[in-house]
């Protein structure tokens, strides 16, 4: 179990945050104040800490240095934000605006955790040997093609400042791919500041990202950077960028095209040195041919493409990527050494992992609370099995209707190319032998469970046999 410290002075917010986290399976300790959190606690005992920007006595940022390895996430108000950025400057790991929604923190803090879990340090990536291709995975693992692959690409795009557009579904590791190039390059001693394009209000997303003059809005009450003035000298990845408004694409193509940024209300421009890397899950040509983005900005971001794999397409990596999760997630939790049931790994292989990586590290991390011995079995990853039943179903139905080679030509028109649906199939055959199958006897031939059986029945509308 995750250990979170909160830092915060007012009272309200610190208990209502405390329950929050509680509420999902954290573990937390708070504290009114730096000098409260380093006189009663350990630091380097926790995985996070949430601290409030402004603190009597010491400032929140004061625990960056404090903390050592441990990322500090500030909390800050929407006045207050140019501080939130010097403090990621600082070193903190993310900041997150008063008043916070539930979703956005427990987002915010899940991500940061599983950066943390999976991270390795640039130290150690400098420590080994050049031409070792693990070197290339950072905190990416991955030993099929596809991945070696991208590897190789990461290797090749880091030594460069060419902008990059990773492609990938939610869940993927588009992050990960992002820090392994800065990682990587020479501007791995800089900053990288890391945007959710989806995550900010539309009415702030060009303040924040290009900073704002006092007076240029309702509440600008002072001059303040934006994050792109931030990564001078470093990356700045845009996740999401397919979510950021039109407004906002003008002016990164205008970044993108001079290298130099005008905060909003003013009419002084200012140059910037800073590596972009967009990602983002949407098909932004498709986007761009329906006017819902730049065509010139994607051309502009389309340089270098990555593209990271779903987890379904990446073979023997589930299960090499979900024993290593389960070895951290033990050690985490202080489990001893577990392993997985030969059925849990054979469900896991099947599976079609639609939330890709973080389902199954999510997966793993509950199957890991609930196991009561050393042996992860298939129901505690609570699974959506039915996803996998229909896997099932459609390989039962590819079998059952490819014919025979040694069959006769009449004989293979009649079996296998009928031109029938899995639907139909599924139809058929549950009519064809409900008379003589149990309910059990028809979801064993079709290899699928008897729930899905019974679902399958009430999507196609197909009833039970009377009982006599």
């Amino acid at each position: 179990m995750s250990q979170i410290l909160i830092v915060e002075d007012e009272t309200i917010i610190r208990s209502a945050l405390r329950r929050l986290l509680e509420k999902h399976d954290f573990s937390v300790q708070d504290a009114e104040s730096v000098d409260e959190a380093t006189s009663k606690y350990n630091l380097s005992d926790f995985n996070l800490i949430i601290s409030d920007l402004r603190l009597p006595g010491a400032p929140g940022t004061d625990l960056i240095n404090l903390a050592g390895s441990v990322p500090v996430l500030i909390m800050t108000s929407y006045a207050s934000l140019r501080s939130a950025v010097d403090a990621m400057k600082l070193g903190a790991v993310d900041y997150i605006a008063k008043p916070f929604d539930h979703d956005e923190m427990l987002a915010s803090v899940r991500n940061i955790l599983a950066h943390r879990q999976t991270q390795v340090s640039v130290q150690e990536l400098k420590e080994e040997p050049e031409d070792d291709l693990n070197n290339l995975k950072t905190n990416i693992i991955g030993s099929c093609k596809p991945m070696q692959d991208l590897f190789k690409r990461i290797r090749k795009v880091a030594k460069t400042d060419a902008t990059v557009l990773v492609q990938g579904e939610s869940g993927t590791g588009k992050e990960l791919a992002a820090r392994s190039i800065h990682e990587q390059s020479e501007r791995s001693d800089a900053p990288m500041i890391c945007v959710n394009c989806a995550a900010i209000p539309e009415t702030l997303i060009e303040s924040e990202l290009f900073g704002h003059e006092k007076g240029a809005f309702t509440g600008a009450n002072s001059q303040r950077s934006g994050l792109i003035e931030a990564a001078d000298g470093g990356t700045l990845f845009l996740d999401e960028i397919g979510e950021l408004p039109l407004e906002a694409q003008a002016r990164l193509l205008r970044f993108l095209q001079e290298g130099e940024i005008r905060r909003v209300g003013s009419v002084q421009s200012k140059k910037v040195n800073v590596r972009l890397i967009a990602a983002t899950h949407r098909n932004l040509k498709a986007l761009a041919k329906a006017g819902d983005f730049r065509e010139d900005l994607y051309y502009r971001l389309y340089v270098m493409e990555l593209r990271i794999p779903p987890l379904r397409e990446r073979g023997e990596d589930i299960i090499e990527i979900a024993k290593q999760l389960l070895s951290r997630t033990a050690k985490r939790m202080e489990e001893g050494n577990l392993t997985f049931s030969e059925h849990a790994l054979s469900t896991m292989r099947r599976y079609q992992w639609p939330g890709n990586v973080r389902e199954l590290e999510n997966a793993i991390e509950r199957a890991v609370i609930l196991t009561d011995d050393d042996v992860i079995h298939t129901d505690l990853l609570g699974l959506d099995i039915e996803s996998t039943d229909l896997a099932d179903l459609e390989q039962s139905y590819a079998a059952q209707t490819t014919p025979p080679a040694r069959k006769s030509t009449k004989e293979n028109s009649n079996a296998g190319q009928s031109g029938l649906s899995l639907d139909d199939y599924f139809q058929r055959f549950v009519l064809e032998n409900q008379e003589s199958m149990s309910e059990t006897e028809l979801a064993k031939k079709l290899g699928v469970s008897r729930k899905c059986l019974w679902e399958r029945r009430q999507k196609l509308g197909i009833p039970r046999k009377q009982k006599k």
